[in-house]
């Protein structure tokens, strides 16, 4: 029987009323199994509509209510680590181990988010001129909206609401309609842990709820994860009606392997940093960039340890890599193989005629490696968000590197060397936002921030960390002078001497 998943609205489960629905199916058998409601544009309006009431008091309650509130959470959240991990296997076909290390990667910011206090900590300079004082404070910006991919369907809200709510803003999360699930239960958790009514509102919704969001104009700040055409459009819209915004985009990771490095290591890592997660992760290593004449001896290492991994359904423990999201995504990212050959590559694995044994209609493809890829070849240019490792041939260092600065996104890299020179010249030459050193997927740990350069990040502020901090607040500056209490008009006695 197909269940119906609705928004969250006030603190309370709120029927969807638009008539619109988006089907949501489990990726390991190709069924429907759910239909989620998708808002109209005056359901967008009633949840903005609950948020600003609640901000009314939310934004001016103490610091300790709203951390009281948060360490209330993170326990919950703790215990139910699994029931979510449960509903991200369902609904994005990950397999439960990835799904519980979602989960983890996003306490990390509910715990960040649990100590904020000293990162609200203002400044104060006292006397700057003659009995003036001048203080510098930050405060919420009121409704912030935050619209989330299906790749992490837990983490990437949790990356975005905790600081969000612990900085005293309210906020409507827009989760995609692949995956409604998982930010339903988390508002469940938030309201058990005793946040007010309004202060965590869940939306369901296509274009039309985002487009709403984006021009309302009540809500105050947009954050977003997605793809780079996605976040252009909502960097500009959002900008143009005169929002704050934070739109993180696409990526084509690569991780650069010099001569020197350790070839097993690095096999390794392209094999869990490109095919972790169906490949379905911005952070995806999706090229991988052989230095010298060790190429032919990386690639053979990488495909005989590809060729090992087991896919299956993600509620089957064994499975080490699930399902595609949809079945036209699984169609699109084969695309990319089947057309390599024809550009210029050498398949040295193809994933493309996948299935599993009694999961027929599911969403499958295998692991697929290119090799000898020229940088003209559509799985080069495109971000394929897939199981397909791309390889790529420099003779030198500096000929790699041009080849990684020369890409049209910056989001994450990787060097594989045993040579702490080399790795210093890359960290500071190479052109994206977050770099590895023999770490394949360095995505920062909660108290430092996430993002990219390029076409990778659209704005100001990475999220999380002190970035998103003080995207979730603003600066303001206090000048203050008070008269002495020994000039007190005649007639009042402070008990002070007289300076007359």
């Amino acid at each position: 029987m197909t269940k119906s998943v609705h928004h969250w609205i006030g603190g309370k489960t709120v029927e969807g009323t638009s008539g619109n629905w988006g089907p949501v199916t489990d990726p390991a058998t190709g069924a429907v199994t759910t239909q989620v409601a998708l808002a109209s544009v005056e359901e967008v309006d009633a949840a903005v509509a609950a948020a600003k009431d609640a901000f009314a008091t939310w934004g001016t309650s103490s610091l300790a209510q709203r951390t009281t509130v948060l360490f209330a959470f993170r326990a919950l959240l703790d215990a139910n680590r699994d029931a979510i991990a449960e509903l991200i296997v369902a609904e994005h076909g990950k397999v439960h181990s990835d799904a519980l290390g979602e989960v983890a990667r996003g306490l990390e910011i509910v715990d960040l988010a649990c100590g904020i206090t000293t990162q609200l900590k203002g400044e104060l300079s006292t006397q700057v001129s003659n009995r003036v004082d001048v203080a510098s404070i930050r405060q919420p910006v009121g409704v912030v909206a935050g619209i989330t991919p299906f790749n992490f369907p837990a983490m990437v809200p949790m990356w975005m609401f905790p600081i969000a709510i612990a900085t005293g803003n309210t906020f409507v999360l827009k989760p995609s309609e692949k995956d409604p699930s998982p930010s339903l239960k988390i508002a469940e958790l938030l309201a058990e842990a005793g946040l007010p009514d309004g202060v965590f509102n869940v939306l369901h919704g296509d274009k039309v709820a985002v487009d709403r969001l984006l021009e309302h104009p009540d809500v105050a700040a947009i954050s977003f994860v997605g793809s780079t055409p996605i976040a252009r459009h909502i960097h500009t819209t959002a900008s143009a009606n005169g929002k704050r915004v934070q739109a993180l985009g696409g990526a084509k990771n690569h991780m650069l392997v010099l001569p020197d490095a350790d070839l097993d290591a690095a096999a390794d890592a392209a094999v869990s940093a490109a095919y972790g997660s169906a490949g379905e992760r911005c952070m995806a290593i999706s090229a991988v960039v052989a230095v010298g004449a060790i190429g032919d001896e990386l690639v053979e290492k990488i495909r005989e340890r590809a060729e090992k991994i087991k896919i299956g359904p993600g509620t089957d423990p064994t499975s080490e890599m699930g399902p595609l999201i949809t079945a036209a995504h699984r169609d699109k990212v084969a695309s990319y193989v089947t057309g390599a050959e024809a550009e210029g590559c050498t398949v040295v694995l193809d994933g493309t005629g996948y299935t599993v044994e009694g999961h027929e209609n599911g969403h499958w493809i295998g692991l697929s490696l290119l090799d000898h890829v020229p940088t003209t070849a559509k799985a080069y240019q495109d971000e394929i968000f897939g199981p397909v490792l791309c390889v790529l041939r420099a003779e030198t260092y500096e000929e790699g590197l041009a080849l990684i600065n020369a890409s049209k996104f910056g989001n994450g890299t990787a060097i594989f060397t045993r040579d702490g020179g080399a790795a210093r010249r890359f960290q500071l030459e190479v052109e994206a936002g977050m770099v590895g050193v023999n770490v394949p997927i360095p995505v920062p740990v909660g108290y430092h921030s996430f993002g990219g350069w390029k076409d990778s990040l659209f704005g100001d502020h990475h999220i999380y960390g002190n970035d998103g901090v003080h995207f979730y607040t603003r600066g303001k500056v206090v000048t203050t002078r008070w008269p002495d209490p020994a000039d007190a008009p005649a007639g009042v006695d402070l008990g002070f001497p007289r300076n007359h």
